[in-house]
């Protein structure tokens, strides 16, 4: 998915890859009820961007899922929030410690976004990657053996 995402970007030119990137605003899922307490509170917030963006990313049975939510008042931020979703939920761990470390370059977008946004952006997707990292390392994989705690 997140291949075919990146293709699509890169063959565009630079006014069409920020359309194909606002086109994602209107496509981010809406946030199940039972995240709105954990947002409410302002836990899982990304502080590096202006507006109020809630991510929370979890690793079960080795897929990830992530339930988001940022207001329509922020759509390039929205809108790249919808694009890892579209890309990642429901998707292997291995899908997104496998995708580029640098996204927004991939994606063509680096150049094309002021400073603060770019550093937004960029702390979203290292939040994400992070929680998968994070997730993934306190898991033993499906299957393998579980390594008793040192005493």
């Amino acid at each position: 998915m997140l291949s075919s995402i990146i293709a699509n970007f890169q063959a565009a030119d630079d006014e069409l890859r920020l359309e194909l990137l606002m086109e994602y605003a209107a496509r981010l899922p809406h946030l199940p009820a039972a995240y709105h307490p954990l947002r409410d509170a302002g836990l899982n917030m990304i502080a590096e961007c202006q507006s109020p963006v809630f991510l929370m990313v979890s690793v079960a049975d080795g897929m990830v899922r992530i339930f988001a939510d940022v207001p329509a008042e922020a759509p390039t931020a929205r809108s790249f929030v919808s694009l890892l979703v579209h890309a990642f939920d429901g998707k292997p761990a291995a899908a997104v410690l496998g995708a580029p470390a640098d996204l927004l370059r991939s994606l063509g977008l680096f150049g094309l976004l002021g400073m603060q946004r770019t550093r937004g952006l960029t702390a979203i997707y290292q939040r994400l990657r992070q929680e998968v990292v994070r997730q993934t390392a306190r898991k033993p994989a499906h299957g393998a053996p579980k390594v008793p705690a040192r005493r």
